[in-house]
């Protein structure tokens, strides 16, 4: 099945007071690129959810986000009483002792002051239970699991977008036969009137000989023969194996100089044309495979 590996997923569970929500982000990628940001009172699960990730995820440029919310009334802060008392106590001796009035309104106005010194508002590092650590790691699989329903839907859409350009490679391909003898003829018989130009004796059977093997150069045979096998195995590919993209490029690399031959030895304007409307179509299907697993 063909994944793309653009996509986003989302997971949130509730446990202990807490709301933790997990998101993951993935864009193309030769590897597996994976940034994980997470609040350091999780950290303890960063490996366990970064060898799951590498599992599930396998190629991208994949951020995860991991973020948490306290239920209302829960505590989340501290605030050092000691260490703020210390502050209001000294602040209030300054004060006097340069004549200014301390009570009232200019220790009110002080209070948020002091409350951004260090050491006096501080988080609440609250050991996280087990039970809290294993809800996390669930929901994190559980965003996984949703980024990759997401990168199959992609995928799917995909499939048929490059299907549908195959088919029109093999269609144009088709179209290539009726100016193949056309055009055979065309260049003996320029090669002929070149000869009579010159007004000298011929050989016809040995100009007949060369001719076949000059005309022999221009033959597409093999070109549109091998064109429709690697056809034929990029749909086989597509249909049946598991993470085809880097598989289905190397196909397309394989097409691409097929179709180059065949422009290279066409000596024909209408088979050049065909020519340059197959590469485009196959351009697209390049640039398609980026996207996928």
């Amino acid at each position: 099945m063909i994944k793309s590996m653009t996509g986003y997923g989302k997971a949130e569970t509730e446990i202990g007071g807490k709301t933790i929500t997990v998101e993951v982000r993935s864009l193309n990628s030769k590897q597996l690129d994976l940034s994980v940001r997470i609040p350091a009172i999780y950290r303890p699960a960063e490996y366990e959810i970064r060898a799951e990730a590498a599992k599930k995820l396998q190629r991208g440029k994949v951020e995860l986000f991991v973020s948490y919310e306290s239920a209302a009334g829960a505590n989340t802060v501290a605030i050092n009483r000691a260490a703020f008392g210390d502050y209001f106590r000294q602040l209030g001796e300054i004060a006097r002792e340069n004549g200014m009035e301390w009570e009232g309104a200019c220790s009110a106005t002080a209070l948020p002051a002091i409350l951004r010194l260090p050491e006096v508002v501080q988080n609440e590092t609250l050991e996280i239970s087990p039970e809290e650590l294993a809800a996390l790691k669930a929901t994190a699989v559980q965003a996984m699991d949703n980024l990759n329903s997401f990168r199959d839907q992609e995928g799917e859409i995909l499939m048929q977008d490059l299907l549908t350009r195959i088919g029109t490679i093999e269609t144009l391909r088709g179209e290539v036969i009726p100016y193949e003898a056309p055009r055979v003829e065309v260049v003996k018989r320029r090669i002929r009137e070149h000869i009579e130009s010159l007004q000298i004796p011929i050989d016809s059977n040995r100009l007949e000989q060369e001719m076949i093997f000059y005309v022999e150069k221009f033959d597409i045979t093999e070109e549109k023969v091998r064109l429709q096998n690697h056809l034929d195995y990029f749909r086989q590919v597509a249909r049946d194996e598991e993470n085809p993209g880097r598989k289905l490029g190397f196909i397309a690399q394989e097409i691409g100089r097929e179709i180059n031959t065949m422009g290279s030895k066409a000596n024909d304007v209408n088979i050049q044309r065909l020519v340059v409307r197959m590469k485009d179509e196959l351009e697209k299907i390049k640039e398609q495979l980026l996207n996928l697993l």
